[in-house]
């Protein structure tokens, strides 16, 4: 499948702004099953300077420094992506998730698996969402069995509901109200996950717009996805999975980036001098191209 995606972020701001650095995580991934055919990031006002990079995670980086005066600030992504993600390996054909834990623990091979075994921020370790996804992974379980439970269940036990958490809201206190958006469905999973020794990453990309006639609409269109890469062992490797739309990641999602949490993936951010309390619009449109 082709997309082309538009991203827009605008802030504006009560006073002038005199200087600010911002550092962008817009340009899609370049993997095995996505192809990135065109991508251009644009200012207003322009930058001054820009540098582009590669992060810890192999995520593409710019840093755009403005050192002059300005009330507005709009960034956009337009980008063209071929996906077409390979389908998922038979649930029975994967290791119970113990061993995808000891072999996480134990194997020298997986030392880059077990960065993502590790609490984080936003994903820390928590008893009660630990007991509550340990409830999909009895002993000797699948891993992608345990997985495909989880996803449904979130799904079932929580409701989309923008507007009621923030960026700083916990994974505890998702758990507590059973609502939320796919950011915090997805720092609940991993945190979760974690806590039972499985490697899981927070991903940050789109999701398809528009669904294929016949398909129910998507949670989380619009704007920015986010979503769960969990490993399956040595020999499956890497799996993503969306609990916002109880889905197995296919060709209706485009990767933007991947960490620990939403920390070290956001779209935008930065250090302004001036400017004020600042407000911020973002739209975000991926179509069939």
């Amino acid at each position: 499948m082709r997309y082309r995606v538009r991203h827009s972020t605008r802030y504006s701001y009560p006073t002038s702004v005199d200087l600010a650095c911002h550092v962008l995580r817009l340009q899609p991934r370049q993997l095995a099953h996505q192809k990135v055919l065109q991508t251009r990031v644009t200012a207003d006002p322009p930058a001054v300077r820009l540098s582009d990079g590669v992060d810890h995670f192999g995520n593409r980086v710019s840093w755009m420094f403005h050192d002059f005066p300005h009330r507005h600030f709009l960034v956009t992504l337009d980008a063209e992506i071929e996906v077409g993600a390979p389908p998922p390996p038979e649930a029975r054909a994967t290791p119970p998730w113990e061993q995808v834990a000891d072999a996480c623990r134990r194997s020298a091979l997986a030392w880059q698996e077990a960065e993502f075994v590790f609490p984080s921020a936003r994903a820390p370790a928590d008893a009660a969402v630990g007991a509550y996804v340990a409830i999909s992974f009895p002993p000797r379980r699948t891993i992608l069995d345990g997985l495909t439970d989880l996803l449904a269940r979130i799904r079932r036990d929580f409701k989309f509901q923008p507007g009621v958490t923030t960026l700083n809201t916990s994974v505890g206190r998702v758990l507590e109200q059973r609502a939320g958006v796919c950011q915090d469905f997805s720092h609940l999973m991993i945190a979760g996950l974690r806590g039972l020794g499985l490697p899981a990453r927070y991903v940050s990309g789109y999701i398809r717009t528009r669904p294929p006639p016949g398909i129910a609409p998507r949670r989380g269109v619009d704007q920015s996805h986010a979503w769960v890469g969990c490993w399956l062992g040595p020999e499956h490797g890497w799996i993503d999975l969306d609990p916002t739309n109880n889905l197995i990641v296919g060709d209706e999602h485009v990767v933007l980036a991947w960490g620990r949490d939403f920390g070290d993936v956001s779209p935008v951010r930065g250090v302004i001098l001036g400017g004020g309390r600042h407000g911020i619009k973002v739209s975000v449109d991926l179509q069939p191209a």
